[in-house]
């Protein structure tokens, strides 16, 4: 950079002489702000281009920036009122001890307007038991209603509902479970715990139940407009999609505070699954330092030497490692250590790096669904005990997901030529434009990275604005005096091969062989956790691990550049995103999904039934993950899926559905930014090296390829099960 910095002052002398001095003076005032990829700066009085009505246009722009923030205000200071009227829901729970011959009741008034009995049971129980058929422990809640006496009609005691639950034999972990049911005014309810039980004499439980406010239909409501307000402040980037997935979560809050089933913050806070957070923040630390050493830079000259000069062939390769290496590793790990080396190769090849990156990720999400270890939602269905009971296991359900994704692979990868066969991958202007403009954006960031906390520090921001203020100057010399040129791809291949290789060399091969070592372990230490369960290492644990010991055998004096190289928006993100995803949760919205689609499935005629879920699990599950995070959509879709396979008015073989599930919910990663871990992770790392995308850059091209990869795992499915019936 330095280098850039000194032909930049060069230029700018040769260009505009009087404007070298100001280059380092303070801009203690300044307002000037990057305007998008038009090249455009916006300062106090405009626009450096100085097209006609730029005043007016930036007084418009102030204008709806002072609407923005008096609207979001406004929303977040409701919000916080709703929240704060309500105390927290502490549930009261009951110890109870249910026997074979003894049981529990208890009695409700009546209320005078419609209102959710929720019912709730902690102990030793199977979360998503309802599949258990072989289990012999069980409770059974019955919950009754009676009519108020003095109405118009008279009708006997009824049973409005009976759930089961399955008692864990082996006394395990404490788990909470939970049920609803709409009680209607003026009626009495009943409770009543009994159980089912042969290996134990007495089940003890705690036993909560409580009215909440408001309907299912009135929750599910709240939480689809929710979340279709995070997407409306995603998609238009309103605000930043971090804030977005905060403000997303507030409202969540609130929602849940006003039906009467507010969380405590204890409660909140455990919703935020942090080993993934572990992992990432692990994960950054190390591909940080590795980033010192230069390895990005030489792998990025290895990879265009090996296609020969021909992008395409080389951006194809990119993808199809990509694509492998998530099966076997979790792809939130394959971003990490694929975005940076794209970037650095984009980058010495004058390449677009958000087109190579979005399609570098697609094809990333697409590849950890061939296995049962690649994805989140493959573990999930792996794991659950009565599925591997129904011969579900590990070996056959990576050899069916396997022949699914090579066939989506096949497809994929001419759609994606197809897609971008009238845009080019290489920048429209020169590359030192391009690395102007960067440099730019890089010494801009560190400015604002600055707290201007002291004199001095004062002092340093202001140099390092004067010094973009130079470069801005710069740019717009440059653009006015060089006509654009685009590097010839296929000509000087060689040349430029040799030209690549002396500039980018490794830099420390000390460092090198120190982060290699370290990576090296903790990939092997990856491979063996998915592998071999008696490693009790989580993979949040093993990347700390990780991280711990090159920070020791590296010793760097600079601690804090590290920590700045943390991308922590989007661990903030991610925290944010899993609160709110569990309050949708809580107001049923996932659950809602579920029975509907269930309810769809048993309305088809049985000769088509079959065929009629794949479709609808599949599509149901593609979109839903395109908007919800796939892991709890997948948790609450296996028990639901079990249920429907086991009813004997539907009989449908349980394999098919979950093997729509799961290609379902991975694909269906690629519809949006936020669809998937690795999107969020890779749009991260993007923008902290100057190259963010946006949503709908992302979208583009991403939803295109859901849709057709689904498409193909859907007659995949259709042929497999239905035509040959392989069941």
């Amino acid at each position: 950079m330095g280098s850039l910095s000194e032909q930049g002052s060069r230029g700018l002398s040769a260009c505009h002489p009087e404007l070298v001095a100001s280059a380092g003076e303070s801009w203690e005032h300044s307002s000037a702000e990057w305007d998008g990829p038009s090249g455009a700066f916006l300062a106090k009085g405009g626009l450096w281009q100085g097209t006609h009505g730029a005043p007016r246009r930036s007084k418009l722009r102030r204008c709806a920036r002072r609407l923005r923030a008096v609207g979001l205000f406004v929303f977040v200071v409701s919000c916080s009122v709703l929240f704060s009227l309500y105390p927290d829901q502490e549930k009261p729970w009951q110890l109870v001890a249910v026997s074979q011959p003894e049981s529990y009741s208890v009695n409700l008034s009546g209320r005078t307007e419609n209102a959710l009995l929720q019912v709730a049971l902690d102990g030793a129980l199977v979360a998503g038991g309802s599949g258990a058929a072989s289990r012999n422990d069980y409770v059974v809640v019955e919950v009754t209603r009676t009519e108020a006496p003095g109405s118009r009609r008279r009708r006997p005691q009824q049973v409005f509902s009976n759930w089961t639950v399955f008692v864990d034999p082996r006394g395990g972990e404490r788990t909470v479970l939970s049920r609803n049911f709409e009680v209607l005014s003026r009626e009495t309810v009943s409770i009543q715990v009994r159980a089912s039980l042969q290996q134990k004499a007495t089940v003890p439980l705690l036993l909560a139940h409580q009215f909440l406010r408001a309907s299912i239909e009135a929750q599910v409501t709240a939480a689809a407009v929710i979340l279709a307000g995070v997407y409306v402040l995603i998609i238009f980037e309103i605000v930043h999609r971090t804030l977005a997935a905060m403000l997303g979560s507030l409202a969540a809050l609130a929602a849940l505070a006003v039906v009467g089933d507010r969380p405590s913050l204890t409660q909140v806070v455990q919703w935020i699954d942090f080993e993934t957070l572990a992992l990432l923040f692990g994960m950054m630390i190390l591909v940080a330092i590795f980033a010192e050493t230069g390895f990005f830079d030489y792998c990025a000259v290895k990879a265009y030497r090996l296609s020969r000069g021909k992008v395409w062939t080389m951006v194809t390769v990119l993808c199809l490692f990509a694509a492998i290496l998530s099966a076997f590793l979790d792809n939130v790990t394959t971003s990490l250590l694929f975005t940076p080396v794209t970037i650095r190769l984009c980058e010495v090849l004058n390449l677009d790096p958000r087109r190579v990156l979005v399609a570098e990720v697609i094809f990333t999400n697409i590849g950890g669904a061939a296995t049962a270890i690649g994805d989140p939602p493959n573990v999930i269905i792996v794991s659950n005990q009565e599925l591997r009971k129904m011969g579900l296991d590990f070996t056959s359900f990576t050899a069916h997901m396997f022949v699914g994704i090579c066939l989506v692979l096949a497809f994929s990868f001419p759609l994606l030529r197809l897609l971008y066969r009238n845009k080019k991958l290489f920048n429209k202007e020169p590359s030192d434009i391009v690395e102007l403009k960067h440099e730019i954006s890089v010494w801009r960031l560190t400015a604002q990275r600055i707290s201007p906390t002291s004199r001095e520090e004062t002092a340093v921001r202001n140099l390092l604005l004067g010094k973009v203020r130079g470069l801005e100057r710069l740019l717009d010399c440059r653009l006015k005096t060089f006509h654009r040129q685009i590097l010839q791809e296929d000509k000087n291949w060689k040349t430029n091969i040799q030209e690549l290789q002396k500039k980018h060399r490794i830099s420390d091969k000390a460092l090198l062989a120190k982060c290699l070592l370290v990576l090296g372990f903790v990939v092997f230490m990856f491979f063996l956790n998915s592998f071999f369960p008696g490693v009790h290492l989580d993979l949040g644990w093993i990347a700390i691990l990780g991280a711990l010991w090159l920070l020791i055998l590296t010793d760097i004096p600079d601690f804090e550049m590290v920590l700045h190289r943390v991308e922590w928006a989007t661990l903030l993100f991610f925290a944010a995103l899993f609160i709110l995803m569990e309050a949708l949760a809580h107001l049923h919205l996932i659950e809602y999904i579920g029975e509907q689609t269930a309810l769809l499935i048993k309305m088809v005629p049985e000769g088509h039934r079959l065929a009629a879920a794949i479709i609808l699990v599949i599509w149901v599950s593609a979109i839903a993950s395109s908007l919800i995070d796939n892991i709890p959509f997948t948790a609450t879709m296996v028990p639901v899926l079990l249920n429907l396979s086991q009813d004997p008015e539907v009989s449908l073989p349980t394999a098919p559905l979950m093997y729509a599930l799961a290609l379902g919910a991975c694909l269906g990663g690629n519809g949006t930014l936020v669809g998937a871990s690795a999107n969020v992770v890779c749009a991260g790392i993007a923008e902290q090296h100057g190259y963010g995308f946006s949503f709908m850059e992302f979208f583009r091209l991403g939803f295109p390829m859901m849709t057709v990869s689904c498409l193909v795992a859907m007659c995949y499915l259709l042929v497999v099960h239905v035509g040959l019936g392989w069941n």
